[in-house]
């Protein structure tokens, strides 16, 4: 076993082991426990004593056995390879270890989460003299066809740099020498492909940008009613059966992120089976290539390790600041932060840390907060500017919002997509809730989106929510009284938002043409259903019946146009539009001739 000795292992309870004689170890220190090579970390020091939770099953461990150091944080591997990889919570690539040790993961089973040995075309992108800081991107390497990899100076670097050496163009492996820099210090780094970082401390970033501009997902109900910002979180939260899964492959197949980092933390198997077989067999819409050639997958089970559940979403979360400090726009997928709370709760009452809220530990709020806190668009060291957008699924028993890991985490998100069951159960998907769900990022894409649709998303928006506003306490009124109590122009605000929510809200995944739906369809769309509005009003005030109106020819047009109107073919929605227009002054003539 490789490493020192830095104790031996007294009391072993589950994946949480308590060892004595503790000599020369720090906090959260990578240890190996036992002849197995067992994965822990240090997680408790005290005199002579240290707690450990290892990340694999502890079953083989007995007290004696020794505990060896490793001198440095449980840190991810970052360099070219990663993309297209699949992942356990730890980092270690799931094909790898099937080679290894066949369909069940042995003990102690190790590999590097990226190829030592694959050769990688480098092509410099600075010389011998060039000054260079942390950061700085010094080459390039074509990591998929989709994805350029930047070769960057490391962030722990410290000083002004000049570069002293430089390799030519050509193949090498991610541990080869690409360049030396020396500080004006005198100090000289090697820089190579590969870094490592601790996954739970933040890479640090030049600044915060504002942000400006929408994480584009293709989903009507998303994008124009709860829009997110590109570095922005959002929490979903939803009981079983709701959706939340699905509604995060849809975003991440149809997002404009450059990289998706999807986790898996804690789902059930058959679940995290489907994402596994199905992600390389999606295209991206944008490239006609696989979706994988974007895709960091980390699948960790319910099953699998506890204590790796709870590493998964930092693992996750370091990979995509990685890629963000290259100048891309980063998509994460965290499904769900409810069995990472989980996982706190077990390792915390093993550690006999006092409970708090459901048994949850005190500092549950903390450890969301750090996590959602690491999202952000940012201008990074090396220039350019990238950002992290954390989108969290969460799983809340029985679909109770006010359980501690929702409230928590409406806390610190500014967009939050809550599930309706009833919506789910009537097939009305995605089943995100337009009473319950908010955005606080309107104010800040407004422009954006104003620019994008001739200055109409915004009035348009704000609309059609008091339109959903008003049917609220309508449908109270005809829950007591009935429909027919009710005149016809109240009657019409039922008709239209019950439109809405058919043509728009709703969206079908599996259908060509309505799972993905663009910029200037959506405002188009919105923009009809609203001029039926008006017009129709205007009609009914003219003493035109509103079953007249709704029995009109293009009206159903209008119900189907989301699947029978392409994206490319958006203009057929004005042309829609004028026929509902002509269609419902004709109607309105021949009232006031009568």
């Amino acid at each position: 076993m490789q490493g020192r000795i830095v104790g031996k292992v007294k009391r072993v309870n589950g994946p949480v082991l308590t060892a004595s004689g503790i000599t020369d170890a720090q906090m959260m220190e990578l240890v190996h426990v036992s002849d197995l090579g067992i994965v822990g970390e240090i997680v408790k020091l005290r005199e002579g004593e240290a707690t450990i939770q290892v990340y694999e099953d502890a079953t083989g461990i007995r007290p004696g056995d020794n505990i060896y150091g490793s001198g440095m944080s449980l840190s991810a591997e970052l360099a070219p390879g990663l993309i297209g990889n699949i992942y356990d919570g730890i980092q270690r690539p799931l094909e790898e270890l099937r080679k290894l040790s066949g369909d069940f993961i042995g003990k102690g089973i190790a590999a590097s989460a990226v190829d030592h040995e694959k050769l990688w075309h480098f092509v410099p992108s600075v010389s011998v003299g060039d000054r260079v800081h942390k950061g700085s991107v010094i080459g390039t390497v074509q990591e998929t066809e989709r994805v350029e990899h930047r070769v960057m100076i490391p962030p722990s670097v410290e000083g002004e740099l000049t570069v002293v050496n430089m390799v030519p163009e050509g193949d090498y492996t991610v541990t080869d020498q690409l360049a030396l820099v020396s500080s004006d210090a005198g100090k000289t780094t090697v820089v190579q492909m590969l870094q490592y970082w601790p996954i739970r401390v933040p890479r640090p970033v030049a600044d915060h940008a504002d942000l400006r501009t929408p994480l584009v997902t293709g989903l009507r109900v998303i994008d124009t009613l709860f829009p997110l910002s590109k570095g922005g979180t959002v929490a979903i939260p939803g009981g079983f059966g709701t959706g939340k899964t699905m509604t995060q492959h849809s975003v991440a197949q149809w997002c404009d992120a450059d990289i998706i980092v999807y986790i898996g933390c804690g789902e059930r198997g058959n679940e995290m089976t489907d994402v596994l077989r199905e992600f390389p067999h999606l295209i991206d819409p944008r490239t006609g290539l696989s979706l994988m050639q974007r895709t960091i997958l980390i699948a960790n089970t319910s099953n699998m390790p506890v204590s790796a559940r709870e590493a998964s979403i930092y693992t996750g979360i370091t990979m995509a600041e990685y890629y963000r400090d290259m100048g891309y726009n980063v998509a994460i997928m965290a499904d769900s932060t409810s069995r990472w709370a989980e996982a706190l709760r077990e390792l915390s009452g093993r550690m006999e840390e006092m409970p708090a809220e459901e048994g949850f530990p005190a500092y549950l709020p903390t450890r969301i907060a750090q996590f959602y806190e690491r999202a952000g668009h940012m201008k990074t060291l090396g220039g350019s500017e990238g950002s992290v957008s954390v989108i969290g699924a969460v799983s809340p028993p029985g679909g109770d919002f006010s359980e501690p890991v929702t409230s928590h985490t409406k806390r610190f998100v500014r967009a939050f997509w809550g599930l309706d069951r009833s919506l789910a159960s009537a097939r009305h998907y995605p089943a995100i809730s337009w009473l319950d769900s908010y955005s606080e990022y309107i104010d800040e894409v407004k422009d954006w989106w104003n620019s994008h649709s001739q200055d109409k998303w915004y009035q348009n928006r704000q609309k059609i929510m008091e339109l959903l506003q008003k049917e609220v306490r309508l449908q109270q009124i005809v829950k007591l009284v009935g429909p027919d109590a009710l005149p016809d122009s109240q009657n019409f605000i039922l008709e239209v938002c019950s439109l809405f929510k058919t043509a728009f809200l709703q969206q079908n995944a599996f259908d060509e043409i309505d799972r993905y739906c663009s910029i200037e369809k959506q405002t188009k769309m919105l923009s009809i259903i609203l001029r039926y509005y008006e017009l129709g009003s205007e009609a009914i005030q003219k003493g035109v019946p509103m079953v007249k109106i709704r029995r009109l020819q293009v009206v159903q047009d209008i119900t189907k146009m989301r699947f029978n109107i392409s994206n490319e073919n958006a203009d057929e929605i004005d042309k829609l539009e004028l026929k509902l227009e002509r269609s419902i002054m004709q109607l309105g003539s021949l009232y006031d001739e009568q």
